[in-house]
């Protein structure tokens, strides 16, 4: 991938409202270590094609932090994160303003969408990024953060706060931790 392919850039105000119902494409392979799952896109990262890409988000600052990746990666270098074994996707497609906006049903049926995937690409564990979506995903009402007892297609589960800029509950150094304890997971 060349370098103007991967050159980050701002989208204006009508490209960033035209992106709602956008995709971001899966950051996706065989042999991964963990498989990052979002909620879905928000409409910052569908304007401009690339995950967790609004400036307030703490996703790859957090990667970073905990030692997943040696520096913050831009997400315009998001495919980068293949070589360290680790991917991208989201339970539900498309982008929107908030994950306010998508339906309890929408979320049941991105997680049976996730399922197929997780099997077809057996990484070693997901982390999902949102309890509350996870909780409604998966029926799951008390899930905590951290490893589930629950595997899917032989893959550990996982579950990480939100990196969202808007969550206000987790501040970067939580986040950094709950990031970490997953890469010690990965370890052993």
């Amino acid at each position: 991938m060349g370098t103007a392919a991967r050159a980050p850039w701002r989208p204006t105000k009508d490209q960033i409202t035209a992106a709602h119902g956008a995709t971001v494409p899966d950051i996706l392979a065989r042999g991964l270590d963990v498989l990052f799952c979002g909620i879905n896109p928000g409409l910052y990262s569908g304007a401009v094609g690339h995950h967790f890409a609004r400036h307030g988000n703490r996703f790859w600052r957090a990667l970073h932090g905990s030692g997943f990746t040696d520096r913050v990666i831009s997400p315009f270098e998001e495919r980068e994160l293949l070589a360290g074994r680790l991917g991208i996707t989201n339970l539900v497609d498309r982008a929107t303003a908030g994950a306010e906006e998508l339906a309890a049903e929408e979320l049941v049926e991105g997680a049976r969408r996730l399922r197929r995937k997780v099997c077809r690409f057996t990484p070693r564990f997901v982390a999902f990024l949102g309890l509350s979506a996870y909780r409604i995903s998966f029926s799951r009402k008390t899930a905590r953060p951290g490893r589930q007892e629950e595997t899917m297609c032989g893959s550990s589960v996982w579950l990480l706060p939100n990196p969202s800029g808007l969550n206000a509950h987790y501040q970067l150094p939580e986040l950094v931790a709950a990031f970490r304890a997953l890469l010690d997971a990965t370890a052993r």
